[in-house]
């Protein structure tokens, strides 16, 4: 059995952040609380969401959210949010700031907090409605019912996985990218990538999650690099919008595998961004389950990259033959170095990454302590 859950409600194409004057009329909005980060709140984008409000409508803008936030950050900006009492949450950002919005959506009106949800995500039921505005191209926070934070006395990030999380709103603008630096677009557009074919070859793969994870592929393998080389480009924008988007909804009904999971300590411990360890990770981890996704990969082949190839291992090289292209051409680091990670380090990020147990056991091969050693190792 297998089932799929996606926003109801989403909005895509250039200019569509103006259905958000119709969303608020809608559901009859008194007072919006916006979500956001610094780095946005230095941008047009917020006056560009507050034109689209109603001006009877009541809002307020807050922007202190921080990339890749522990569970006390988030907890703090909940806090803060309570005594302004919204009824309605825009999320005006990248992943923290949209799954910063989905923990508030549950927990501005409750005394528990978000470290409860940490050993529980099922305490709670949302509480108030919330639209999501993506502003970067690969998290695909907005479709998912996912939130991660940091839990730094494990060293480790985690996800809390409530379905009543979800958006019920999502604006898909090619328009809110045009700022967005290259160096962000690569490590988001590259998470799209692992979450898509994570979710294709993950044990939980699936005729939902196979729909949206192949369209996903198709739309970042042939767009990634124009819109990284090109940021004038809104047609590329908007398909890296839409295959950030599709690759979340898969997600939802497939789920990552040991890439994520060998990631999540290196986000814990080292702070590197979560977006640049998937993609250091991405082309070993697909070298180690090659065997194992080999006529995965070949569909892959067949449905995104046309060549002419006819035997499965060549189609399966080849799919990962782009995917090493595709990371080079971004800038993406080769190795754990750069950030301080070195080799006596392995043996505590093995320890950490077996924790992972609900994205390990979605890995069409088995991972074991000896093969994440190997893992780790080969970008050392």
């Amino acid at each position: 059995m297998y089932d799929l859950i996606m926003p109801r409600n989403i909005f895509s194409g250039e200019n569509s952040i103006q259905s958000l004057k119709e969303v608020i009329i809608k559901e009859k909005i008194f007072r919006v609380l916006i979500l956001t980060d610094s780095g946005i709140a230095s941008t047009d984008l917020p006056d560009l969401v507050l034109e689209n409000i109603p001006p009877d409508t009541d809002s307020v803008v807050m922007s202190n959210i921080v990339p890749e936030p522990s569970y006390e950050q988030v907890q703090k900006i909940i806090d803060d949010c309570r005594a302004y009492n919204p009824d309605f949450i825009i999320a005006l950002g990248g992943g923290s700031v949209i799954d910063t919005a989905k923990l508030a959506s549950l927990l501005i009106r409750s005394p528990l907090k978000v470290k409860n949800l940490l050993s529980d995500p099922l305490l709670l039921s949302k509480s108030i409605k919330m639209l999501a505005i993506p502003t970067t191209a690969g998290t695909g926070a907005e479709a998912t019912p996912n939130a991660i934070v940091a839990v730094p006395e494990e060293r480790m990030k985690v996800g809390i996985v409530n379905r009543t999380m979800i958006p019920d709103y999502v604006i898909l603008d090619p328009v809110v990218l045009s700022n967005i630096p290259k160096s962000v677009a690569a490590a988001t557009g590259i998470d799209a990538l692992c979450h898509a074919i994570e979710c294709f070859t993950g044990n939980k793969a699936n005729r939902f999650s196979d729909f949206f994870a192949l369209e996903s592929l198709s739309l970042i393998l042939n767009n990634i690099e124009k819109c990284l080389n090109d940021h004038t480009d809104i047609v590329a924008r908007e398909k890296m919008l839409l295959a950030s988007f599709y690759a979340g909804v898969a997600i939802t009904s497939s789920g990552t595998t040991a890439v994520h999971a060998l990631s999540y300590p290196l986000g814990g411990r080292y702070h590197i961004a979560h977006g640049i360890s998937n993609a250091i990770l991405l082309v070993p981890v697909m070298k180690f389950n090659e065997d194992a996704i080999r006529d995965r990969l070949a569909i892959v082949y067949d449905k995104c990259i046309f060549g002419g190839l006819s035997a499965p291992e060549e189609k399966s090289q080849a799919v990962i033959a782009r995917l090493e292209e595709i990371t080079d051409n971004a800038g993406i680091p080769k190795n754990l170095e750069d950030f301080g990670v070195v080799k006596d380090d392995i043996d505590d990020l093995v320890d950490s990454a077996m924790k992972v147990t609900r994205l390990l056991s979605n890995n069409a091969k088995p991972v074991g302590p000896a093969d994440a050693v190997s893992i780790y190792s080969e970008i050392l």
